[in-house]
């Protein structure tokens, strides 16, 4: 019964060592991508920690092997106590590096959000439709964006001021937000303008989508009246233009042109309305019953 437990002992020490090892690389990885700082050296400590415990598992498996004594009681508890410390350091690192992550995390979310808006900026949308544009392209996919323009909008900072131009983009961007499917993307492209990339969708589905939009933006009060600052309830519209990719379409700033070609022909045809770009001239007007 001895033999079989020694055996036993024995194997659960191989296993250790092995799985000490297979802690130890990715942890040496790990160290060496990090910058010089006080998260490598934790890092490097933390190895250190491994590399002690291995040399006390490879003792004590040589302990076993030629069947002599093993440690003292005193060494045994010596052991536990930096098994404990080792738990303590993993936890802590795990927690640091969680935090870091986030922070990470945090700092790359806000430098692709526009800060009024809340919606992506010029640097999001150029990264998604250049990801989006490659995928139509090399599979044959539909993709088509819209370019949106709040109508007036300079008569809305002119009456109210620049406080509550703001207030009309914020408000904007949280009705867009709410207002898109998961699959698409919206940024603000300047000023009042504002891009939607719509993966997977053809031309007239998007116009179905831009006019069902720019309904929803007539009908809701985008910024509530306010007596103490004599500002009236406010309601605004916007003219979309739609365009959509083929394969004449060369590049990504071809396909933003004609949808800003379709934008401005809604705003020379009265505003409040939506175009249509073929992938070559706005040719088609939907009218606003659809």
């Amino acid at each position: 019964m001895n033999e079989v437990m020694h055996h036993i002992i024995y194997n659960f020490d191989i296993a250790g060592i092995i799985l000490l090892f297979s802690a130890l690389l990715p942890a040496i990885k790990l160290m060496r991508e990090l910058p010089p700082g006080q998260m490598r050296t934790r890092w490097k400590i933390f190895s250190v920690m491994i590399v002690f415990f291995i040399v006390s598992y490879l003792y004590i498996t040589w302990q076993h092997r030629i069947n002599t004594p093993l440690f003292g009681l005193e060494a045994v508890l010596l052991l536990l106590f930096f098994g404990a410390l080792f738990v303590l350091l993993v936890s802590a690192l795990s927690l640091q590096t969680a935090l870091d992550v986030k922070r990470i995390y945090a700092l790359e979310i806000e430098s692709i959000t526009d800060p009024i808006m809340g919606i992506g900026n010029r640097r999001y949308l150029e990264r998604k439709l250049n990801e989006e544009f490659a995928k139509a392209k090399r599979y044959a996919l539909p993709l088509s964006v819209l370019m949106i323009d709040i109508d007036h909008f300079k008569e809305v900072n002119d009456t109210f001021g620049h406080d509550a131009g703001d207030v009309v983009l914020k408000n904007l961007g949280t009705l867009i937000s709410k207002f898109i499917r998961e699959s698409d993307y919206a940024a603000r492209y300047g000023g009042e303008e504002i891009v939607l990339i719509t993966p997977l969708t053809d031309g007239p589905h998007a116009a179905f989508i831009a006019e069902r939009l720019r309904k929803k933006i007539e009908e809701d009060v985008i910024v509530p009246a306010d007596q103490d600052k004599g500002i009236a309830a406010t309601r605004i519209t916007v003219s979309i233009g739609v365009a959509a990719y083929s394969p004449e379409t060369g590049t990504t700033e071809d396909l933003l042109k004609h949808a800003d070609m379709a934008m401005y022909r809604a705003k020379h045809e009265g505003r409040n309305r939506i175009f249509l770009c073929d992938g070559t001239t706005p040719d088609m007007v939907l009218p606003q019953g659809v």
